[in-house]
């Protein structure tokens, strides 16, 4: 190891020792100890029979599983779309965001954030998210139009 820089010398320490474990693989002959997640039951039985018998792993699989494990899987049910998605017409949303003569800019601003957390197209599933745009488009047209409206009103005051 003399006149071997130190990488040279950590290369030839490390193929001594691979060519010392080939020779003797000490982990052929343990058993199977302390792996995590699996209970007991299921370690000792491997390090009885070894891990090559695919019926005894299937077995003792089956064996230690919990009930919820061994249920059958329930049908994922469709999804329901709401009512209110369904209601996609104008004047229908425009009920919903229920207008008062007299509204605010903030008032409007409440309006389309409370409008948006019931209708938002993020927070239904797939299947809905196109009723869900047209009434978030709709809305916003709406709430915009009635703020232009009060803009409008306050320069003619």
């Amino acid at each position: 190891m003399f006149g071997m820089s130190v990488f040279q010398s950590v290369l030839e320490r490390l193929k001594a020792e691979e060519e010392n474990s080939e020779a003797e693989d000490p982990a052929e002959n343990e058993p199977v100890r302390g792996v995590r997640g699996l209970g007991q039951g299921f370690v000792s039985t491997l390090d009885q029979k070894g891990l090559n018998d695919q019926a005894l792993v299937h077995r003792a699989y089956f064996d230690n599983a919990g009930e919820d494990m061994l249920a059958p899987p329930q049908p994922i049910a469709e999804p329901v779309m709401p009512d209110h998605l369904a209601r996609t017409r104008p004047q229908e949303i425009a009920a919903d965001l229920a207008f008062t003569d007299d509204e605010t800019p903030a008032s409007l601003t409440a309006k389309r954030r409370a409008f948006a957390t019931r209708n938002h197209p993020d927070r239904h599933p797939v299947l809905f998210r196109q009723n869900a745009t047209t009434r978030m488009k709709i809305a916003n047209m709406l709430i915009d139009e009635a703020l232009r409206r009060i803009n409008i009103l306050q320069r003619l005051a």
